[in-house]
């Protein structure tokens, strides 16, 4: 009887997604929510498997360089890893995208785990790295700077690592600094960045072409989304003129909105630091008739750490935050509840995050739209708007009332990490050394709570937002009791948007089994 052949590993069966399978490209797309443009579809590689398993991979050396010879790696001979019962990463193993699955599940979208691998392609001797920050500061810049110069050093015994100053700029426009443990010892304990940051200064070719002449052929990109898209564009202009270069992004980001990780490293001690100003608005209000603290938080579109510091305070009485569309008059409305809220306790707390209630400041305030370095839309300060229009309806009411606006925007980014982040940004910046030792291109973070690599695209595509239809929300009404400020119609356009966002229709044309493959993903991918 003849035997059914033996299946080859998921390894061996990568599906390169090109123009000509683009109804398999889009059935991703629907699954992860993505809006790629068409000519990222060459850089797509997915590896399919049984029961639904897809995953996204990661682009690697051989991709474009398949001949490249492999090394032993230098960590089977390290003391660090003698005890460790197992030194390596398996080839296969993944993170997948969705935790929490019902028994009748398919395995949905995987990522690929991070870690080192039995075989490098890149002899320590021959390395020669470079590390970069750019765009706005985090707690965490300088403790991920120190243990990328500490890791390659110690553990790959790579000796030629340089900085990279003052963003991406800095490629083409400053000197590159060389660095060493030494010279990084105690720079964790310090907030910013040393290497400096600018946001802008993205020349693709400049960039790749001072890489090419200095023959630098690891490279550490430190940002958020923004700096995450330069980095996948370095990466296609190195793969289209055939460098052996890695490039390796780390996501920083303050106010948490990178998409797919778990959350991106200073957001704990943003959130802890933001307790001092919470608590100092909190004294104020409590020591005055009729006082009102109101404190401003960055969250420019995502409204996370006011989200969270206002949980964690519990001394908040209403939490604003761009995802949440908010009124101030009328039945329901904020001045109605900050009425309320004076008659019962007699001072009150509001939290707002930086890009809460723009369209009711442009309503009131016409001004011409701006743009900052990076793309990014100049806000008006809520916080000082809100301020005022506070006082004149207490006024208008006849009622005595003190208010103290609290802004500590750049006090909670400017700090060190705290003890957590510190942990964190260790292990977000040994992942990144494994992963370009071993050749991929990718933007390292946790997700699920293991470290994982994924592609460019995918924390570029989209931004991570508060669900207001989410259970994290409502437990935030719950605590500070105060109104949704949502309408019924309100909360159903919002929970149509999350459907819309996890199901996009379908392009014309695609086979009935690529729809029933693409509608499980989708029932698996969704969060």
């Amino acid at each position: 009887m003849e035997t059914a052949p033996k299946p080859l590993p998921f390894s061996a069966t990568c599906v390169r997604i090109s123009r000509d399978s683009y109804p398999n490209l889009r059935a991703l797309r629907n699954a992860s929510a993505m809006n790629l443009p068409d000519d990222d579809a060459a850089y797509i590689k997915l590896d399919e498997g049984d029961y639904g398993y897809v995953l996204d991979d990661v682009q690697h050396l051989t991709d474009y360089l398949p001949e490249l010879p492999t090394f032993p790696n230098p960590l089977q001979d390290h003391p660090a890893y003698s005890t460790v019962k197992q030194y390596f990463v398996n080839a296969d193993d993944t993170v997948p995208e969705k935790v929490v699955i019902q028994k009748n599940s398919q395995r949905g979208v995987h990522f690929r785990r991070a870690g080192p691998r039995q075989r490098v392609y890149f002899e320590p001797e021959d390395v020669k790295a470079c590390i970069v920050t750019c765009g706005g500061l985090c707690p965490g810049l300088n403790t991920v700077i120190r243990e990328l110069v500490c890791g390659l050093s110690h553990m790959y015994n790579v000796s030629d690592i340089f900085a990279i100053q003052n963003g991406y700029k800095g490629f083409y426009s400053s000197n590159y600094l060389p660095m060493t443990p030494k010279s990084v010892n105690d720079i964790h304990k310090r907030g910013g960045t040393v290497l400096g940051s600018s946001r802008g200064g993205h020349d693709t070719n400049k960039i790749v072409d001072n890489i090419q002449d200095r023959g630098i052929n690891q490279v550490y990109i430190i940002g958020g989304d923004g700096t995450q898209k330069g980095a996948y564009e370095i990466f296609k202009e190195i793969r289209r003129r055939g460098l052996k270069v890695a490039v390796a992004g780390i996501p920083k980001t303050i106010d948490n909105d990178i998409a797919v990780i778990d959350k991106s490293f200073g957001f704990d001690t943003a959130v802890e630091e933001a307790q001092r100003a919470i608590d100092a608005a909190h004294v104020e209000a409590s020591s005055a008739e009729n006082g009102i603290g109101l404190v401003k938080l960055m969250g420019r579109y995502s409204g996370f750490i006011a989200m969270y510091a206002t949980l964690a305070s519990r001394d908040v009485d209403c939490c604003l935050i761009p995802e949440s569309p908010f009124y101030l008059e009328g039945k329901g409305g904020l001045f109605e509840y900050i009425e309320k809220r004076l008659k019962e306790n007699n001072h009150m707390v509001i939290v707002v995050a930086e890009g809460a209630g723009q369209d009711l400041i442009a309503k009131s305030i016409p001004v011409a739209d701006q743009l900052d370095a990076s793309g990014n839309k100049l806000l008006l300060d809520v916080g000082l708007w809100l301020t005022h229009k506070i006082k004149d309806y207490c006024k208008s009411k006849k009622m005595e009332m003190t208010i103290k606006y609290i802004d500590p925007t750049y006090m909670i980014r400017a700090i060190p990490s705290n003890a957590s982040d510190n942990v964190y940004c260790t292990l977000l910046a040994h992942s990144a050394i494994h992963g370009a030792m071993a050749g991929y291109s990718f933007t390292v973070g946790m997700v699920n709570g293991r470290h994982a690599y994924i592609p460019f695209h995918r924390v570029t595509s989209t931004r991570n937002k508060v669900k207001i239809t989410d259970r994290m929300w409502a437990r935030l009404l719950s605590s500070t009791n105060q109104p949704s400020f949502l309408s019924e119609e309100d909360i159903e356009e919002a929970r149509e948007a999350d459907r819309l966002a996890n199901r996009p229709p379908l392009p014309a044309g695609t086979s009935e089994h690529t729809k029933k493959h693409s509608m499980s993903l989708l029932a698996n991918g969704e969060k």
